[in-house]
């Protein structure tokens, strides 16, 4: 049995016969996308410094694409499915919401960047840098966006 529990423009909680909450829902999925973006960044920087090895530069456009996917799924469960907050709790959410639409943003515009270069079949020294810089971008609010995140869990004990 789904039970609506309370619902407004950016909040809504169900519960299933009292077990699952979908305010569960954005910590479960927030992982997935901050591990593929690092790691296919991580891919992207290597690749810059081993110009004969086109895997590692093919892997890290996949990670960060199907990483950027995630992330849009993350922030929209975060956006729409996460309780209200208020006070220092609400505050400290503010700034984790903010972050997370930077990195969001930084992300799509990095990917998509790269999607275009590759259709466009265009690379050149200054546009692997650029690209590169993007995605560096993108993790630095990523990386702050997530120490927002735990900060909000260990802090203020939010989802505990």
């Amino acid at each position: 049995m789904m039970q609506t529990i309370q619902s407004s423009s950016s909040y809504l909680c169900l519960k299933i016969k009292g077990m699952f909450n979908v305010t569960q829902v954005h910590p479960m999925l927030v992982h997935f996308p901050i591990a593929l973006i690092t790691v296919g960044f991580i891919f992207d920087l290597f690749s810059a410094f081993r110009k004969n090895e086109p895997c590692l530069s093919k892997t890290g456009f996949w990670l960060e694409a199907i990483g950027m996917a995630g992330a849009i799924v993350a922030f929209a469960s975060g956006y729409f499915l996460t309780s209200p907050m208020e006070g220092d709790a609400g505050l400290m959410r503010d700034k984790h919401e903010l972050f997370a639409t930077l990195a969001l943003i930084s992300i799509i515009v990095a990917t998509l960047s790269r999607m275009a270069a590759r259709y466009l079949e265009k690379d050149s020294p200054a546009l692997r840098f650029g690209l590169l810089a993007l995605f560096m971008i993108a993790f630095i609010f990523i990386a702050i966006t997530g120490y927002l995140g735990g900060s909000l869990v260990m802090d203020y004990m939010i989802g505990l």
